[in-house]
């Protein structure tokens, strides 16, 4: 089954989480790259032209800010992080800055979906389509995952990862997600006390 992007948050036995997963179909030649406070989703040596034929390829996939590691499919990625540096909270952040973006116009109209997750706090999942908002907070001590496609409503997911390593290589092809087709690359954000970076 093809989901698109998709990306999970909230609580492991080890600690907080904020995964992403980009699949394709148009545009595989996509990798992660990651920094002290983020990663991006960049075109592969040899591809930097195919931001070209769709702008929406290339993007912060995740940002860290304050306590908080935002997660997302497209540019609100950084509008969401500004939003809760400016001290809005993780809920209103998502929701403001998924209905001021609305989805993607794109020809398949792809949602946007977001997600954040706090080390102190809570974690929340959204979606914008052409005909739905959802905001949703994950129970404390759960984890939930959304997808672009087919799977547009928050979904509660046994995450099975003990660093953030494990959390990109769990989302890419752990129980449960590998039989979603189409895989290109991943990343998570991962803490207890802070948060570290990794990359697929």
């Amino acid at each position: 089954m093809y989901l698109g992007r998709m990306l999970a948050v909230g609580s492991t036995n080890y600690g907080k989480f904020s995964a992403y997963r980009v699949s394709s179909r148009s545009f595989p030649n996509r990798a992660t790259k990651g920094y002290d406070d983020r990663v991006s989703v960049i075109p592969r040596e040899g591809f930097e032209k195919d931001i070209f034929k769709n702008p929406y390829i290339a993007y912060n996939c995740i940002k860290i800010v304050d306590d908080v590691a935002v997660v997302s499919n497209g540019s609100q990625t950084d509008i969401i992080a500004e939003k809760i540096s400016s001290g809005m909270n993780i809920r209103d952040a998502l929701g403001l800055t998924l209905l001021t973006m609305d989805y993607e116009k794109d020809d398949y109209k792809t949602p946007r979906i977001a997600g954040a997750t706090s080390l102190t706090g809570d974690a929340y999942l959204g979606i914008v389509t052409h005909d739905t908002l959802i905001v949703e907070k994950v129970p404390d001590g759960k984890a939930a995952y959304i997808a672009t496609y087919e799977h547009i409503k928050p979904k509660i997911v046994e995450f099975c990862a003990e660093d953030g390593d494990a959390a990109a290589e769990f989302i890419l092809n752990g129980a449960g997600f590998a039989e979603f087709t189409n895989p290109v690359t991943s990343a998570a954000a991962f803490g207890k006390n802070s948060w570290s970076i990794s990359t697929l």
